[in-house]
């Protein structure tokens, strides 16, 4: 039994993840190669980066057809896009704020998370989101099997007929989609083993072809139509209370598109080289390239009316349309565009849920997990979670998503808050891989009760208008409320955190504005206990005490 034990222990040390020598078994939970500071060497992505990260990003399906429903409700084309360019503002102005923590301390999202809910708080907003990845990942990768069911059929036709080995009441697919999405997840695989600082290049790429094919399909559908057709004539069709409403709910609903990547932008900002790098770039550039992708995706929908007769706003089905009539320059353009959606897709699905999922994955257990292979374990769990059954009820599906932005919005409240408002942009950064119940953020017992409870009052505040969007009768006020239930989360949330933390001040805390990421231009260790952790004790508070100093006593921060 002895030996038995002994081959375990050992082949556990073999595939433990490299860290830091010296540290604690306790601080192995906390801390690995992923989650440290970013380094100066890995620190390379520039304003352009984010430029072509959001670009990129911005160009999916999803985004395609964002205000199709808006549209579809009764309000006019340019009302919609609107929605979509407001909209997307206010959530660039969140990620900025969100991305600021991560481009200054270069930390991500689970480590930001430690200051707000606890050293061992931070696990159930971290598991939360990367639980959502995970079914995200899924879901992206089936749109993504659509895509690559275009490419294929685009060179044999013949592949729309292949016989079909599945119940049809059963499944919302058959062979030839299952055959696809699986092509398009096993070609997603190799994506995910470059590090993140590297996988920059994708998104520059992505950048250059994919919008350039979405405007060739743009061209394509005004001529084949012979004008931008209907629906950018029309008007509003509904008026007064119903209309504004409607334009709430557009407003609402791109930023609900976007209340994942409002809490983990600190995983992508920590690489950047300063600040600033990650500020003007996002705020500029997200609420313009989602705004570019809509437009395109309202005026091809609204010349696919003249074609056939009837709007069709999912791009993949037009492209389904325009095949069905065939023709070898029609199967070559939609190859090409169906290319541009597979990268599309692809792309989308690695930022937005695999680095995502990797992050959060190696804080739940970072001596096993690195952001590698966290993406992979979200690769397998997007499969195994069978995304095709999603579809089956798409309405419900789309509910029950879209409400997972109130448990989002409380998260981000509590986040942002703690460091404007509370702490006035001050961490110590080595206290946040202390487990120790001395460190100045293990509060009680690893959990900040505080930012549990306004993380609770942010929730709570929907609940009832929640219960009303599953079909339950609730008072017309509660309903007003979850209409904007991003707001309502974030508002409250940020509110009873920042009363409770006024009322039982919290340790690690500036008494002014004072950011300490300049204090980061070098490596430093975080075991504590032997020399490495004296060191940095000695070095790195004196040096910060001197810069403080010379800006002034009232910078000193709180219990440093």
């Amino acid at each position: 039994m002895e030996k038995v034990n002994s081959k375990f222990r050992r082949f556990l040390d073999k595939i433990a993840v490299p860290s830091e020598p010296g540290l604690t078994s306790t601080q192995l939970m906390l801390y690995n190669h992923d989650l440290k500071v970013v380094e100066p060497e890995r620190r390379q992505w520039g304003p352009w980066n984010f430029v072509g990260f959001w670009v990129a990003d911005s160009f999916n399906v999803n985004t395609w057809m964002i205000a199709s429903s808006t549209i579809i409700n009764g309000v006019a084309w340019w009302q919609a896009w609107l929605c979509v360019w407001i909209g997307y503002t206010i959530a660039a102005c969140f990620i900025c704020m969100t991305g600021r923590i991560g481009a200054t301390y270069h930390i991500g999202f689970p480590v930001v998370n430690r200051a707000s809910f606890g050293i061992w708080g931070s696990f159930w907003p971290v598991f939360n989101r990367a639980a959502m990845a995970c079914i995200w990942y899924g879901v992206q990768s089936w749109i993504g099997g659509t895509c690559v069911y275009l490419m294929i059929r685009s060179i044999w036709n013949s592949w729309d007929n292949i016989p079909n080995g599945f119940p049809e009441s059963e499944q919302p697919g058959n062979t030839r989609d299952f055959v696809s999405f699986f092509l398009f997840w096993l070609g997603s695989l190799p994506f995910i083993w470059f590090p993140v600082h590297k996988i920059r290049h994708l998104f520059t790429v992505k950048a250059y072809f994919v919008p350039t094919a979405g405007v060739a399909f743009f061209i394509w559908a005004i001529v084949r139509a012979g004008g931008i057709g209907p629906i950018v004539k029309q008007g509003a069709r509904i008026g007064g209370s119903e209309l504004a409403w409607e334009i709430v709910l557009g407003i609402m609903s791109s930023i609900a598109n976007f209340a994942t990547l409002i809490v983990n932008d600190p995983d992508f900002a920590r690489f950047a080289r300063k600040p600033s790098d990650a500020f003007l770039p996002q705020l500029i550039t997200i609420p313009a390239g989602f705004a570019f992708t809509s437009f395109i995706g309202i005026i091809v929908s609204s010349s696919s009316q003249v074609i056939y007769g009837e709007a069709v706003w999912n791009p993949l089905d037009l492209l389904t349309k325009f095949l069905d009539e065939g023709g070898s320059a029609k199967r070559f353009g939609v190859f090409v565009i169906a290319a541009a959606f597979t990268l599309a897709q692809l792309g989308t699905n690695i930022a937005a849920n695999s680095v995502s999922a990797g992050t959060d994955m190696t804080a739940l257990m970072p001596r096993y997990i690195n952001i590698r292979r966290g993406g992979y374990v979200c690769a397998v769990v997007g499969l195994a979670m069978c995304p095709w059954n999603l579809f089956k009820s798409t309405n419900s599906f789309t509910t029950y998503l879209s409400a997972y932005s109130v448990f989002l919005s409380s998260i981000a409240g509590v986040m942002i808050c703690d460091y404007y408002w509370v702490r006035k942009g001050f961490y110590d950064i080595k206290e946040l891989f202390d487990g120790r119940k001395t460190g100045a953020y293990f509060f009680t017992f690893g959990f900040h009760i505080k930012g549990y409870v306004a993380y609770i009052c942010g929730i709570l505040i929907n609940v009832v208008g929640f219960a009303g969007a599953i079909g339950r009768d609730v008072p017309i006020g509660a309903d007003y409320i979850y209409r904007v239930n991003f707001f309502a989360g974030f508002i409250v949330a940020g509110l009873v955190y920042k009363g409770l933390c006024y009322f039982f001040p919290i340790p690690a805390c500036a008494d002014t504005w004072t950011e300490a990421g300049d204090e980061l231009d070098r490596q430093f260790s975080v075991a504590y206990g032997a020399d490495a952790g004296e060191n940095y004790d000695e070095e790195n508070s004196a040096e910060f005490g001197k810069s403080a100093e010379a800006k002034g006593p009232d910078t000193m921060p709180r219990n440093f």
